[in-house]
């Protein structure tokens, strides 16, 4: 690098030269004669000839004593000149090479995008040889290094990138991967966590390599450690070959591979056998066999062949049980990529216990999940595990919802989803809801936890609150719910209810009057749990529906919100404040049955002053705001603390701006409605402080 052409460095020099410009003016000769040698040492060690009339390639070893004829000629302001002007040819030329590696950047890139890694290196190699610093061609090299297995070469690039820009995320990325690719694993490791030393905001991305780097040593181990048994002649490390290469055998009948499966499967119960299974070729052997590949495909259904199925299944249950890679590695067959799709519902029922367990197994783990998610039709397993949730009577459902509830979780299950969610999902789950019954309810709980999962992605989330028979079928469970007092259901369906409602839509505003009423209901319950979340339900269903609002006053639900503003806790609060707020701000029954039932409105000046929770005071605020709209209010509130509360919600530096906004739009109010408050806002300096508000009311 230090033979490169850097611009910037030429300038320096011709900087440090400019000043030696000044000693040549000098009337004295040996400063004269300093200046002189220290610009030929200068313009020597320059890349490229300098552009000046006299020839400065070599040092002047034994300088005259007076200075050269040649410089005495070239006045400073002309010396000066020569050096700008050479310094702009340098840049002119170091533009045109920068644009000449610049397309064969691009055309490296098209290379690499269609599989042509070797041109692409060409590419990349070519621009390099233009412009020498350009960090892009070093990390894209080092990335088609690493297709074509070239790591150390790959390596190398990255250190160059790293040498022009320090801080390059994909050097270290690339690099972490080669690193991964040679087995030396700590370098791999320092590689990815200097990414989130440089940016923590992929830390999400780089716990992924970590876990790769993790997997791929314990790998090792494994294959080490089992290769160590196998040598030292163990019973149970010689056993798996013997056993795999009879399983090997063409044409046998399925009673000879089920006897052969079943010893198998007892002498691979710990991480060496599982091991050896893998080095030993088991599962192409197990996926190769046109015996057991048709059982697995459910082509025959004779006894010895379902029994056959079983006993594979469980044979995968036990190598892949706490082995990553023999996870990863029966995810590669596509005989059994199709296998435990569709044996989920197969009708025998032995086949479908195996089957979900082993799904279940997968579902556990991230690692897993992720496999299943990467591997397996999503859409077609949702069908499947809906259909064995739907069919009680097989005593399955409890597997297949608590697999359906952990692979939820994975965001990649989610998204294949999207497009299918109505047929494959929400049709069998509203049927369900519609149908609740003592042999699907224990189910429930689970069903709407996965749901919640769904929901977490936006579109999913959508398509929910946009669905009709999804909101008719909540109606009939919470009557239903409610009639039976079935909590367990109840409970989290509300929930569920609280966060699909905070999506606006016509569905939701359709139904918002059958919803509010049921949630009036739910009101008088004697489950603290349940009166919070009906409350949540009112909080995020009225602002959609101002017909919902004017049922739930004449519900008397401002004395309700009321009394449990008093002495609930910090979730029911949240919500009660909100669902009074929208109640005041639609209606002037409602601020008058506030006013009414509180005169000096101390539960809303109490949640102004003990609130940590800026929603809360910022909704209490919003609240006195429209009640003091009602004659006398603000007189009621002389002599009272509300001023000071106020203006300390208005000076705060909220996070919320809408915290100081409501604050101020209620004192503004407040003066305004009683102008005795104002002796208090001036004895407190509280003028500017409104004043400096208004913007934010603006």
């Amino acid at each position: 690098m230090d033979k490169l052409e850097d611009i910037e460095s030429f300038l320096k020099n011709v900087d440090k030269i400019s000043e030696l410009v000044n000693d040549l003016k000098c009337s004295d000769v040996e400063v004269q004669q300093k200046a002189i040698e220290k610009a030929d040492c200068y313009i020597a060690a320059l890349d490229e000839p300098c552009m000046t009339k006299v020839n400065k390639t070599t040092i002047n070893t034994s300088p005259p004593l007076q200075p050269s004829l040649s410089l005495q000629n070239e006045s400073p302001e002309n010396f000066m000149k020569i050096m700008e002007r050479d310094a702009e040819d340098r840049r002119l030329r170091r533009v045109a090479k920068a644009q000449k590696a610049t397309a064969l950047k691009d055309k490296g890139n098209e290379a690499y995008t269609q599989g042509n890694y070797e041109t692409a290196v060409k590419y990349y190699s070519d621009g390099l040889a233009e412009l020498r610093d350009m960090q892009p061609l070093y990390t894209n090299r080092a990335q088609a290094y690493i297709k074509l297995g070239k790591y150390k070469e790959a390596i190398s690039d990255c250190e160059w990138a790293l040498k022009c820009q320090e801080r390059c995320i994909k050097a270290y990325l690339h690099m972490g991967k080669a690193y991964l690719a040679l087995k030396k694993y700590n370098e791999s490791r320092n590689c990815f966590e200097k990414i989130v030393e440089i940016e923590p905001g992929r830390e999400k991305m780089v716990k992924e390599y970590l876990t790769q780097v993790d997997l791929e040593e314990e790998r090792e181990s494994q294959e080490m450690n089992a290769m160590q048994e196998f040598d030292k002649g163990h019973g149970k490390a010689t056993i798996v070959p013997q056993l795999l290469e009879k399983l090997s055998r063409p044409g046998q009948m399925p009673l000879y591979y089920c006897g052969g499966l079943e010893i198998l499967s007892l002498a691979v119960t710990d991480s060496t056998g599982q091991t050896l299974f893998r080095l030993n070729n088991g599962f192409s052997i197990i996926s190769s066999n046109d015996t057991m590949r048709s059982c697995l495909l459910q082509k025959t259904k004779d006894p010895d062949s379902q029994e056959l199925c079983v006993s594979v299944l469980k044979l995968w249950r036990v190598i892949c049980c706490g082995n990553d890679e023999n996870q990863k590695m029966l995810m590669t067959c596509p005989v059994t990529r199709q296998s435990i799709v569709d044996l989920v519902t197969s009708e025998h029922v032995a086949a479908q216990k195996e089957c979900l367990a082993l799904l279940c197994l997968y579902s556990q783990m991230p690692q897993g999940r992720h496999l299943a998610a990467d591997n397996l039709n999503v859409p077609i397993l949702m069908r499947n595990l809906m259909a064995c949730i739907s069919k009680p009577k097989q005593r399955q459902e409890n597997a297949a919802v608590n697999i359906l509830e952990n692979l939820t979780a994975e965001n990649k299950f989610c998204i294949q989803l999207r497009s299918v969610l109505t047929d494959y999902f929400i049709a069998p789950f509203t049927t369900i809801l519609r149908n609740i019954s003592k042999s699907n309810q224990h189910i429930l709980p689970s069903l709407i936890s996965a749901v919640g999962s769904l929901a977490r992605d936006d579109v999913i989330c959508h398509n929910f609150a946009h669905d009709p028979e999804c909101w008719k079928a909540f109606l009939v469970a919470i009557r239903q719910c409610s009639a039976c007092g079935n909590k367990e259901v109840l409970y989290p369906m509300l929930g569920l209810i609280i966060n699909l409602s905070t999506i606006t839509s016509p569905v939701i505003q359709e139904h918002a009057v059958s919803l509010c009423d049921c949630c009036l209901g739910l009101l008088r319950d004697s489950d603290g749990g349940v009166i919070t979340r009906a409350t949540g339900v009112l909080s995020t269903v009225l602002p959609q529906s101002s017909e919902a609002v004017q049922h739930v006053i004449q519900g008397n639900v401002v004395r309700t919100m009321h009394r449990l503003l008093k002495g609930t806790g910090q979730t029911a609060t949240k919500y009660a404040i909100k669902t009074l707020t929208v109640c005041t701000a639609a209606s002037h029954l409602a601020r008058e049955e506030l006013v009414k039932t509180d005169k000096k409105l101390s539960i809303l000046r109490h949640l102004l002053g003990s609130s940590c929770d800026e929603m809360v005071s910022g909704n209490a605020a919003l609240c006195l705001a429209y009640c003091l709209y009602l004659e006398g209010t603000a007189s009621n509130l002389l002599g009272t603390d509300i001023v000071l509360l106020l203006l300390r919600h208005a000076a705060g530096d909220a996070k919320r701006t809408a915290v100081q906004q409501n604050a101020a739009i209620a004192l503004g109010k407040l003066c305004q409605s009683e102008p005795r408050h104002m002796n208090k806002l001036r004895e407190l300096h509280g003028l500017e402080i409104l004043h400096s508000c208004m913007k934010l009311i603006t």
